[in-house]
């Protein structure tokens, strides 16, 4: 007889729920983590083309670029 009484399987059934809860938070934390990563790659590749766009006196390059970067700032709040 290998069966398990009530209360046996209601704590397997606990923890199980607990490390299902526990990858989902670790998931969104990986998650939030690219996305920032992402971000701030995106970011810094932009302002590195607003500067050159400033040495080169390029003003219609400057004001794309710049509402690029306002675009990613409202969309991530930042």
């Amino acid at each position: 007889m290998n069966e398990k009484s009530y209360t046996e399987l209601m704590k397997l059934g606990a923890m199980k729920r607990n490390r299902l809860k526990e990858n989902f938070v670790q998931d969104l934390y990986i998650e939030m983590l690219l996305s920032e990563i992402q971000l701030k790659v995106e970011k810094e590749k932009l302002l590195q083309k607003i500067d050159a766009a400033i040495d080169c006196q390029d003003k219609k390059s400057f004001l794309l670029l710049s509402g690029q970067l306002n675009e990613i700032n409202k969309r991530f709040g930042t």
